[in-house]
């Protein structure tokens, strides 16, 4: 206040002074005269009043308050503060397994057995790889009670090359094998005879094969193959098979149709048919056409087609064209826990005497081979898992089969033998008409990487049309497997199996007369009992030990022929790299 009166008197003087001033200089004929103040100046403010914050406004148009946008610019704060480094928690950790391309086998055991093999892949580039194997497996045998050799042995070998390019990827393979076995299965009322005649039961048989595949990416032709076997024996028989697939997806009015395209040509001939000195041709060629559509709606899947069989007859030049059913379905009931499957399917099954062969060695090289007729193979089930770990499947099937090979035990031809399998020692093949009904049941353990159970039984009942049993085929079938990883260097597993009775005819060559001389046989269910140990020195070197038919139960898989009783074998495997 002091302030703002001092100025004004500082104002006013000098106002004061100029207006003299000014005064003498315009009009100096003006005389001076003396002003004497009787008040001194009392100035005064008037009061002052406060503007509010928010005044009130009766303007409608800004009586709204505008919305304010506000904008923050985050900025790093410098700061001396250092958090503790936290510490991760020790897990135990397994040594990465160290894997090789290549391994070499080598055991021996009881019987005189040796078995070996060489596995081999070399990668020539990024794309292409070269590849093969040799495998040895033999015994000299020494079933007990036996009059005649029962030494085996199995050869094969294998090379194969594949290459793999950005739309496709292609392999071709070709390989050799060489078997040999004894016809040692003399019935007991025959084994006189059959000493007194020296016949000569060893018999073998050689296969040469070679095939190749192609698969393909983003085309409608997704993959082919073709593959081609010769197959004979020391007896002059020989047979040659060629078979070309092709898998491809058929587009109609926008949707896609999986087709299978098959084509399968069979031709063999024998020396002589078993009771004639004919010779026996036999030969086919068959094209067929499967095809499915699937859909798809929420949690079902179901595929509907069929398949087309053309067959041609070479022999009798006759000619037939088959339908079957190709339709299956799947239903998720409860997600994984429970899903529901069923189909009704059926095929024109190529028979061949190289797969009689392979199922049963001790056939004589007089067969007759003709396809099978099978005219549907309807099933349903349930699968899913009971828990994280462990898987189960359970199901039921009806089969009906047209002109099923059965193996049946050779007519013994007791009254003129001409061949060293005339004895009641070889089996041949009859074709009947067979239904099958059956149920199985499978669980599958897997309680963590180290340990692996799995376990299958079967149940199966046949009806027949003009033969008398479903010769050889078993009424129950069992298994179960397991494997252990006990820990970084031991493992363990076990293989056990049971088969359940079989039937099968024994014949004198009078039973061609009106009487029949015959006699049914029942085979016994038998339990096969396998194990195995073995100890991994390092990751390169591995040893082994194994022991089958445990339960020392010299069963009979075909009539009339033991197989050997208890056996072990130890041997190494050793993996590497070149």
């Amino acid at each position: 206040m002091r302030k703002h009166i001092k100025n004004i008197l500082t104002a006013a003087i000098t106002l004061n002074a100029a207006v003299s001033f000014s005064q003498d200089k315009i009009n100096d004929t003006i005389n001076t005269g003396v002003i004497d103040v009787v008040k001194p100046y009392a100035p005064t403010i008037s009061d002052a009043f406060k503007v509010k914050e928010t005044p009130s406004l009766e303007d409608e148009t800004t009586e709204t308050k505008k919305a304010i946008k506000y904008n923050i610019f985050s900025f790093p704060v410098a700061s001396t503060f250092t958090p503790a480094k936290g510490k991760a928690a020790i897990v135990e950790k397994r040594k990465p397994i160290k894997l090789f391309d290549n391994y070499a086998t080598l055991g021996v055991g009881t019987y005189t057995t040796i078995l070996g093999e060489v596995y081999l892949n070399h990668a020539i580039s990024r794309t292409e790889s070269v590849g093969g194997y040799v495998s040895h497996h033999s015994s000299q045998g020494g079933i007990e009670d036996l009059s005649f050799d029962d030494n085996f042995s199995n050869s094969k070998i294998n090379v194969n090359y594949s290459s793999r390019l950005r739309d496709l990827a292609w392999n071709v393979e070709g390989g050799f094998i060489h078997q040999s076995y004894n016809w040692y299965g003399v019935p007991q009322s025959q084994i006189t005879a059959a000493t007194t005649d020296g016949i000569d039961v060893g018999h073998s048989f050689f296969s040469a094969h070679f095939g190749g595949d192609i698969t393909f990416e983003d085309t409608y032709i997704n993959s082919g193959s073709f593959f081609f076997r010769r197959f004979g024996d020391n007896q002059g028989s020989g047979e040659n098979r060629f078979i070309a697939k092709a898998k491809v997806d058929l587009p109609i009015r926008d949707v896609e149709i999986s087709t299978d395209i098959r084509f399968d040509y069979l031709g063999g001939t024998f020396d002589r048919a078993y009771l004639t000195n004919t010779e026996l041709n036999y030969g086919n060629f068959q094209v067929g056409i499967s095809s499915a559509y699937e859909m798809k709606q929420d949690d079902l899947t179901v595929n509907l087609g069929a398949s087309l069989f053309y067959l041609n007859d070479n022999e009798s030049g006759e000619s037939k064209i088959y339908i079957y059913p190709n339709v299956t379905a799947t239903y998720r009931l409860v997600n994984d826990v429970l899903i529901a499957y069923g189909g009704i399917e059926g095929d024109l099954i190529q028979n061949s005497y190289y797969d009689f062969a392979t199922e049963n060695p001790f056939v004589s090289p007089t067969l007759v081979v003709a396809p099978t007729d099978q005219l549907y193979n309807a099933y349903i089930g349930l699968k899913g898992k009971l828990s994280s770990n462990m898987s189960y499947n359970i199901s039921g099937l009806y089969i009906a089969d047209r002109s099923k090979a059965l193996y049946k035990t050779n007519i013994i031809r007791n009254l003129i033998p001409e061949n060293d399998y005339d004895y009641g020692n070889s089996f041949g093949i009859v074709y009947d008409d067979v239904d099958t009904f059956g149920v199985a049941g499978e669980i599958n353990v897997d309680v963590n990487r180290n340990f692996k159970l799995g376990l299958k039984a079967e149940y199966f009942s046949y009806s027949t049309e003009d033969e008398a049993e479903a010769w050889n085929l078993p009424d129950i079938k069992g298994s179960l497997f397991l494997d252990y990883q006990i820990n970084e260097h031991w493992f363990t597993g076990a293989n056990l199996f049971y088969v359940g009775e079989r039937k099968d005819q024994l014949v004198l060559e009078g039973s061609l007369l009106p009487d029949p001389l015959s006699e049914t046989v029942v085979l016994d269910s038998y339990f096969d009992a396998n194990a195995h140990l073995g100890y991994h020195i390092n990751d390169q070197l591995s040893v082994f030990a194994k022991a089958n038919n445990i339960n020392n139960q010299a069963y009979q898989r075909w009539q009339s022929f033991p197989v050997q009783s208890i056996q072990f074998l130890a041997g190494a495997t050793y993996k590497f790299d070149f």
